[in-house]
């Protein structure tokens, strides 16, 4: 059991939160921080959308899935995620302490919990947690911010990976876009038929599945 965590603390290491600590202060977090360990089955949703954020959780080991739903529930992205990965963290503070996603595990999935008081308390101790912590979540709000100012496409396909990638929260990876085509049509400002043609060509070129009523694009950072 000990080895096992001690495979899970060098994991952490990973993570841009805990990069640059010293191995004596890493080695005084571990002792004197009370870490919980979680194991989780596929196909189990871990999360849901509203659920409040009262900890750090982070993927230790496996894959996740991040489902985002539209307000009116009429479509919604799925991401996957990988390992190591911290859930929304910039949740933890702020207006709305409340999880944006769902979170179902694709893959047998390993976790730890770092609670509110504890991840404050290192934060007090070791200024190079608290830089890094600030850092995450202030990148996460500055990329966020400048969104609406970016250059609009003036391509369809431009359209279409725009749409996407302003709902997604890591632009890289394997994502899922269940929408019905006259949906997305009218919300980038395209005929149905265009659209249509737009996305048989791109998977005719390798780049997505195409089926009914939704989409997969395989690498999102090969067609941005």
């Amino acid at each position: 059991m000990q080895e096992k965590q001690s495979n899970m603390y060098d994991k952490l290491l990973q993570l841009p939160l805990f990069q640059g600590m010293s191995e004596h202060d890493w080695s005084y977090v571990v002792g004197h921080t009370r870490f919980e360990f979680e194991r989780t089955n596929t196909g189990i949703t871990i999360i849901h959308e509203g659920d409040r954020c009262t900890n750090l959780r982070i993927l230790i080991k496996g894959k996740l899935l991040g489902e985002s739903i539209a307000d009116d529930h009429s479509y919604k992205v799925i991401e996957t995620y990988h390992a190591p990965l911290i859930l929304q963290p910039e949740n933890l503070f702020g207006l709305t302490q409340r999880y944006s996603q769902n979170f179902t595990t694709a893959t047998s999935c390993e976790f730890l919990k770092l609670s509110k008081e504890e991840t404050l308390k290192i934060s007090d101790n070791f200024e190079v947690f608290r830089i890094n912590l600030l850092n995450i979540i202030t990148t996460y709000a500055q990329r966020h911010a400048r969104r609406p100012w970016h250059v609009p496409p003036v391509t369809l396909r431009g359209k279409i990976i725009r749409f996407v990638s302003d709902r997604c929260r890591i632009p890289a990876g394997h994502k899922l876009v269940v929408i019905k085509m006259a949906q997305l049509a009218s919300m980038i400002g395209v005929s149905r038929l265009n659209l249509s043609r737009e996305l048989h060509a791109m998977e005719n070129e390798g780049l997505i599945i195409l089926r009914r009523s939704e989409f997969e694009i395989f690498a999102l950072q090969n067609i941005l």
